[in-house]
Parts: C-alpha cells; structure tokens; sequence
C-alpha cells in the first residue's frame, strides 16, 4: 500500500510541474503574439468563403462573427480575436475553434476560406 501512495505522490508532482510548464509557455506565446484588436482597418475583417460559397465568415470589425451556412444565414454567432495570422473562434453556444491566415487564404476546421472580392 505505501508503494501505492509513493507512486500517487509522484505521479502528482509529475503532473504540476507538467502543468507549471504547459502555463509558462502558454505565457509565452500570447507575450509574443498580443491580440489585434479587430477595427475596421485590419486587413482580415470582411467576407470570408469556401470556393463552393456554401460557408461564409464575416469577420466583423467589432471583434464579432457572423457565420452562414447554405441558405441559412447567422447559422454560427460568436466573437473572435486574431493574434499575429492566428485566429481563435468563440461560438455564442461555447464550441471553439481556430484556424490560420496563409498567404491571403484561411484556412480553419478543414476547410479552406477565400476573401470575397
């Protein structure tokens, strides 16, 4: 039984150092990319769509999104911020997603998003 315990207690240690690390880093990143505050001169606020037009972002200058899918518009509502070609996604019902911008195109949850012209 104290073999038990001893292995419980380190197995614990283990994983608050693990935890200790995963926060720093976590730090790190954000310090390194701050937020950019969506207005409407950031250059990834507009119209968002899949080559087909069936999903469609509108990335809102307010900091909100607006989501459609095929002929039913605001299917998805939430917020999002944009953090150096990082975007994270909070959906008003709590589902969270991210994707990233690469050379004009994004790309987010499998699917590839063209700027609408």
């Amino acid at each position: 039984m104290k073999q038990i315990s001893i292995l419980a207690a380190a197995v614990l240690v283990a994983g608050a150092a693990d935890l200790s690390a995963q926060k720093g880093f976590a730090q790190m990143n954000i310090a390194q990319n701050p937020v950019t505050p969506a207005s409407a001169s950031h250059s990834y606020v507009g119209m968002w769509v899949t080559a087909d037009g069936h999903i469609r972002h509108n990335l809102l200058p307010n900091g909100r999104y607006d989501e459609a899918r095929g002929n039913r518009d605001s299917a998805y509502q939430g917020r999002y911020e944009i953090r150096g070609n990082h975007i994270d996604y909070w959906d008003d019902t709590g589902f969270t997603a991210d994707g990233t911008f690469i050379d004009g195109v994004l790309h987010h949850a499998g699917m590839i998003l063209y700027r609408e012209k």
